[in-house]
């Protein structure tokens, strides 16, 4: 991450050249131009560049680039020398030999013959990356958040328009096949839960430290003033300041709000929201935020809960969507998927045909399910006992391996992007306005308006 330019905010002076035809087809981003050039050459490989090689950069993003045939790493960018030498040498070992830069401007000036680049910088950082790859002709995957500044985000959509580049935000349960699954076959055809009013989520995480390092790779605080961090510790532990991140709630949290408008097929209207430093007291950003959202959907108002919290790891983080007919509970983590039908069906009877279909396995009962003793009546204030059903997906594939195969397939021309600049745009709007409503202590709405880049 290089030092910023006053006048520029830090971003290349290389002009970018638009044809006339991308200019005049911008707002419709060119999908069909873009995937039908490809790679550029290497023999039909996608070459890529790496611009962050912290933990997601390189034991999320590039470990599960590795697994994906015909795309080459040729070059990585990080400030941290250590970063550096831990991810070029990783590659080297599965034979991906790679320049090594700690200034993004130096790296798209050298390096002839990229296709794309991975971006997996701090959130404050991801715009000025991502737009500079953008006019350089890559293609861009750039993790979530998309920026933790929602003008930043903006400037991200239209660069993309403009150059005609794909950018992929890293909202990788858009690609999962189990949560595909889940909207497609059973909330969209089969119509398992009948009118959804609720939504519950959560994503609860142990106590943790902040980070350290090894001393005898500390970078100068000189050094690191001119990439805009205090200190090692600042560097470290962005996600808690506020210049640099959005805290947990756009760290954790954002994963799973995208999904709840994604499968609610429609944008908030609202959120109100509390939160506060309450344990962690030298952070910057709340370390708990609970937030509830309201949604105008076809059938009716459905009100999401969400809570982040980093003082507990109970119950751990998942998704559950309620209906009047049934509910879905959806994770990442495959133990926690599972379908349940309200006592008042006949689930056997009318979820048959999905079973036939291969949409759902009857599981075993569990305790609650089993018949009652025939003297046991039901109290006036209890409901019928629900049954469950789980998904028959295995689950054998890393989380965020799909969505990037997804980020290559559409570079390729074969797939369109799960997760497009505009969609991720949406989800940060959503987002960074829980940490308003927190700040401002009440309900805040939402407008049309607000979610267009």
């Amino acid at each position: 991450m290089p030092e910023r330019d006053s006048k520029t905010g830090g971003l290349s002076r290389r002009d970018f050249l638009v044809s006339t035809a991308a200019a005049a087809g911008a707002s419709m981003l060119l999908p069909r131009a873009v995937r039908a050039e490809g790679p550029r050459g290497h023999g039909g490989e996608i070459c890529v560049a790496l611009i962050g090689a912290g933990t997601q950069g390189r034991e999320v993003l590039m470990v599960n680039t590795l697994k994906i045939p015909g795309v080459r790493f040729q070059a990585v960018c990080d400030i941290w020398p250590y970063h550096q030498t831990y991810a070029s040498r990783m590659l080297a070992r599965y034979g991906h030999p790679v320049q090594v830069y700690a200034d993004y401007r130096e790296m798209l000036d050298q390096e002839k013959g990229l296709d794309a680049a991975l971006v997996a910088t701090p959130e404050w950082m991801h715009a000025e990356h991502t737009i500079a790859c953008l006019r350089a002709g890559l293609h861009v995957y750039c993790e979530k958040e998309m920026s933790n500044d929602l003008g930043q985000a903006r400037a991200m959509v239209e660069a993309a328009r403009e150059t005609g580049r794909l950018l992929q935000i890293g909202h990788q349960r858009r690609s999962n096949p189990r949560y595909r699954h889940a909207r497609e076959k059973l909330l969209g055809e089969a119509k398992l839960l009948g009118r959804i009013t609720h939504v519950y989520g959560q994503w609860n995480r142990a106590v943790k430290e902040d980070l350290g390092w090894p001393e005898k790779h500390a970078m100068a605080a000189a050094y690191l003033q001119k990439y805009g961090y205090a200190d090692m510790h600042q560097f470290r532990n962005w996600r808690n300041y506020r210049k640099l991140g959005g805290g947990p709630i756009v760290d954790l949290g954002s994963h799973q709000i995208d999904i709840f408008h994604w499968f609610l097929g429609v944008r908030p209207r609202s959120v109100m929201a509390s939160g506060g430093i309450d344990y962690y007291r030298h952070h910057e950003w709340y370390d708990n935020v609970m937030a509830i959202y309201e949604y105008d959907t076809p059938g009716g108002v459905a009100r999401a809960y969400y809570q982040v919290l980093t003082t507990t790891s109970a119950r751990g983080y998942h998704e559950t969507f309620l209906g009047d007919e049934g509910t879905l509970q959806i994770s990442e983590d495959p133990a926690k998927i599972r379908v349940y039908a309200e006592g008042r069906i006949d689930s056997d009877a009318k979820w048959r045909p999905w079973v036939k279909k291969g949409y759902l396995v009857k599981s075993e009962p569990t305790t609650e399910e089993k018949p009652r003793p025939k003297d046991d009546v039901l109290a006036v204030y209890e409901s019928e006992p629900v049954a469950t059903w789980l998904m028959p997906l295995r689950a054998d594939e890393p989380f965020h391996l799909p969505h990037l195969q997804n980020f290559f397939a559409a570079v390729r021309g074969e797939a369109k992007l799960a997760c497009p600049a505009e969609v991720g745009y949406e989800t940060a709007v959503a987002v960074l306005r829980v940490n308003e409503a927190v700040a401002a202590g009440k309900r805040l709405a939402f407008e049309d308006e607000d979610f267009r880049a």
